[in-house]
């Protein structure tokens, strides 16, 4: 069982940057593949980044190509985004998610947290 709880959503301007935490609990995370994904009002949740369990591999959407970036923290049990030069398409829920390996279903979801960028 993973817990997971998202934080540093926000208000930016575009152009800014903001940079995305989601705190895990539970043993096994260390060993999950981790992601994130986002939701805008009336899209469908979409894919932006994820990390193979040992952060040595990594893959990103297209639209956050050399925008963004994901890392973990496997001693700390935290995985991040970076998000830079903002851009008002990018304003979303953010979700951390979980999977046991790459390629598996994301099992386990935290609630979000709000990005807004304003133009």
């Amino acid at each position: 069982q993973v817990q997971l709880v998202e934080s540093g959503g926000g208000l930016v301007q575009a152009g800014g940057s903001l940079r995305l935490s989601c705190a895990a609990s539970g043993r096994s995370f260390r060993t999950y593949a981790m992601a994130w994904f986002r939701q805008a009002p009336g899209k469908e949740r979409e894919f932006v980044a994820r990390t193979s369990w040992s952060g040595g591999s990594t893959g990103y959407a297209d639209s956050v190509k050399g925008r963004f970036t994901i890392s973990r923290d496997n001693a700390k049990n935290t995985i991040t985004l970076q998000m830079n030069s903002l851009k008002p398409e990018d304003a979303a829920v953010y979700y951390c998610a979980a999977a046991p390996n790459m390629g598996t279903a994301w099992t386990y979801w935290g609630q979000g947290t709000q990005v807004t960028v304003s133009s």
